[in-house]
């Protein structure tokens, strides 16, 4: 994985690690990896040591971003979820667009066997 690279100014710093926490959180979570991250996972996969984690971590709780459990770990509020898609879904963009010529997800096709067919056919020029 490539390093990241954080912004000069405090200000978009903490943009920038907003953005980065809630996106692995959320992926982390939709992934079936758990619920709650520590600051070691930061650590592990965005590469930003521990305890500057931390300070990043509270701030999101200060947003109602995240909460913190009785262990110490962090888990996504419903604004955090939310936010969190966002990131992802924005991130992830190009890669979860249908490819030339395939349908898009509001396509006929989707709904029964014999629209697919039809479907592929018409695209194929058959």
């Amino acid at each position: 994985m490539d390093e990241l690279h954080e912004p000069k100014s405090e200000a978009l710093r903490a943009l920038f690690w907003r953005d980065e926490i809630l996106q692995l959180m959320f992926w982390v979570k939709g992934e079936g990896f758990g619920d709650a991250v520590d600051a070691k996972l930061l650590e592990r996969f965005l590469g930003v040591r521990a305890e500057v984690g931390l300070t990043y971590l509270d701030r999101l709780v200060a947003e109602s971003l995240i909460e913190r459990d009785a262990e110490s770990r962090y888990l996504l509020t419903a604004r955090g979820h939310e936010q969190g898609a966002r990131v992802f879904a924005a991130e992830f963009a190009e890669l979860t667009q249908p490819a030339h010529g395939e349908c898009g997800p509001d396509c006929w096709c989707h709904m029964s066997a014999d629209e697919a067919e039809a479907c592929l056919a018409e695209r194929s020029g058959s």
